[in-house]
């Protein structure tokens, strides 16, 4: 809404942070349909999770006009979501005795690598996310969430450092009631002028 009290917000489709956390849960789907029991608890605390992480980003890039705080608050809740899924990656992988790969694993870096861009989409790492080897699946998912953490600690950064800057939304409305009171009181200062008494 431009010139209101209310800033421009939305646009989290350009988030580089809300493009990985979509890969995320598109990777969490579709590992967990192959690897793990659909109806197994497991199968839909991971997918909820992923989701949350992509919904939460969402809903506080639309609240970011209005609310700085609850778009702190939503964020977080995204970050706090996106960290528990890792947890369940590597138990899947300890539990089948297959290795988790540190961050400088030759393939760790690979795919690291591949999430270098200004834009990412789920085609970039679809030959890992649906490699047959679990070991490698797993891995690279477990790479992109990392990754997408490290994106959402940034944005925090960056919320909390706008949170600090910037006037809240009662100031803004408040101002905006004072300028237009003032606005029509310089209005009725002028009318009547160049009438005969």
């Amino acid at each position: 809404m431009s010139g209101g009290f209310i800033p421009p917000h939305g646009g989290y489709q350009k988030l580089l942070s809300y493009q990985k956390a979509e890969i995320v849960y598109d990777a969490t789907v579709h590992f967990c349909d192959r690897f793990i029991d659909r109806r197994s608890r497991t199968h839909d605390q991971m997918v909820q999770a992923a989701r949350s992480g992509k919904q939460n980003i969402v809903e506080g890039s639309m609240a970011s006009g209005p609310s700085k705080e609850t778009e702190i608050k939503l964020t977080n809740a995204a970050r706090a979501s996106l960290e528990e899924l890792p947890a369940d990656y590597r138990d899947f992988l300890r539990v089948r005795k297959l290795p988790i790969w540190d961050k400088d694993h030759p393939q760790a870096l690979v795919v690291r690598k591949l999430g270098y861009g200004t834009h990412v989409f789920y085609a970039t790492y679809a030959t890992y996310i649906e490699h047959s080897d679990p070991e490698i699946a797993a891995n690279a998912i477990l790479c992109l969430i990392h990754q997408t953490n490290y994106l959402l600690d940034q944005q925090l950064r960056a919320l909390e450092k706008d949170f600090l800057n910037q006037s809240g939304l009662r100031e803004r409305m408040f101002k905006a009631r004072l300028a237009k009171r003032n606005g029509n009181q310089g209005n009725n200062a002028n009318y009547g002028k160049g009438r005969n008494p």
